[in-house]
């Protein structure tokens, strides 16, 4: 769906779609989203609230950063400013994604950011350091589908657990499905229920930060599937995080 669209269709719902001001954004976050660089995606900012979100995480110079299932890697090419040259965004996929990554993981590549790598990763989360975030946005809910199950989500937190330094951020951001229904709309509907995510997160040893409302929408009842043309880019969203334990 073309921006244009979408900010009819949030308009038409009532989501806010303002621009944060400026003024309230960290200088690092504000020089990463007004790169000339990443003119191409710009327009995208305001629908996803990239100031916010990306504040709330508490990403900063220096940061390494994990972009798990990155998608056609927006949100590494805003981190790769945020961290600057001193911090590193690995933009990674699982071996099970299939050729659908190819064009994103050669697009990345091609533009010689000196501080990303993208690539597949046959053991989840292999990094040579411990990374300060990890982040994934609208994928928590395709982990458990194809027969995997819970049993491949509580694999994924170990290994997002694994991953982080003592004190390090998680990140979860997904498409909400009512309440109480686990994760029985996660091949249907795309979605799922924030109770569940918070649950296997703590059971993994995290403890919770909290939530970001900038992508929440009241006017999205989760009945429909996340393609569905009358919410498709503005769907009520979950923002949350959680963090490793210092001991």
């Amino acid at each position: 769906m073309r921006f244009g669209v979408m900010l009819a269709a949030a308009a038409a719902i009532g989501v806010p779609v303002g621009v944060v001001a400026k003024s309230d954004v960290a200088p690092a976050i504000a020089k990463a989203l007004a790169d000339p660089a990443r003119a191409d995606q710009a327009g995208d900012d305001a629908r996803r609230h990239a100031a916010d979100v990306v504040a709330f995480s508490g990403a900063k110079p220096g940061w390494r950063v994990v972009d798990y299932l990155p998608g056609q890697g927006y949100w590494t090419r805003i981190f790769t400013g945020v961290v600057g040259p001193s911090g590193h965004v690995y933009a990674i996929w699982p071996s099970v994604a299939g050729p659908g990554a190819n064009a994103t993981i050669e697009g990345l590549n091609g533009r010689k950011l000196g501080n990303v790598t993208a690539a597949r990763d046959p053991a989840m989360i292999t990094l040579d350091a411990p990374a300060d975030l990890v982040w994934t946005v609208q994928n928590y809910h395709d982990i458990p589908n194809n027969g995997r199950g819970e049993a491949a989500l509580n694999a994924f937190n170990a290994a997002v657990f694994k991953a982080l330094k003592p004190g390090g951020t998680y990140v979860v951001i997904d498409h909400a499905a009512p309440a109480g229904s686990g994760l029985s709309d996660t091949e249907t509907l795309h979605r799922i229920d924030p109770a569940i995510v918070k649950k296997e997160v703590l059971a993994a040893g995290f403890t919770f930060v909290g939530e970001s409302k900038a992508l929440a929408n009241p006017k999205d009842d989760h009945t429909l599937k996340v393609f569905d043309p009358k919410i498709r880019g503005v769907t009520d969203q979950f923002v949350y995080k959680f963090r490793k334990p210092l001991k």
